[in-house]
């Protein structure tokens, strides 16, 4: 069993300072059952589906498997919903962490959006300048929800 533990917040754009490259990612959902959500994701010439239970408390079961890259990509064009897009960079965040910053593209853009994983709910961490207001526990700006309802639909 896989346990993560994740925080989000929005990003400040003008206060982040991005490394030169990033990891395109496409990804979309099977299921999007807010119980269980079930995603086909790509990466480069690498793709997975990922298994991931109810969040509760920034916790919830993960999942991983790997997928042949001709399968990822067919699941995304005939089988998910809207097919999400962004480019991720990894920052450090000190004590042996990584913030993931996501800079979503098409109609989620101009969103942009900074994970944690932690090895405890509690472990403390870095708040840089940079980091804007949390938003672990909004599920709007869950993955699986802007697939439904992209960033520039919304009010």
């Amino acid at each position: 069993m896989s346990l993560e533990i994740e925080r989000k917040y929005l990003v400040y754009p003008a206060k982040i300072p991005l490394p030169a490259t990033g990891t395109f990612l496409k990804q979309g959902y099977l299921n999007l059952d807010p119980e269980r959500t079930v995603r086909v994701r790509v990466a480069g010439q690498e793709a997975w589906i990922t298994i991931k239970g109810k969040t509760e408390n920034a916790t919830r079961l993960e999942f991983e498997y790997p997928l042949p890259l001709s399968d990822a990509y067919t699941m995304l064009e005939d089988l998910c919903h809207q097919v999400i897009e962004k480019t991720r960079y990894i920052l450090p965040a000190g004590n042996d962490l990584t913030w993931e910053i996501d800079v979503f593209h098409g109609p989620n853009a101009p969103l942009i959006v900074a994970e944690i994983e932690l090895p405890l709910p509690d472990s403390p961490f870095e708040h840089p300048e940079w980091l804007g207001e949390e938003v672990t526990d909004d599920p709007q700006y869950y993955n699986s929800q802007l697939a439904q309802h992209p960033y520039q639909s919304w009010e």
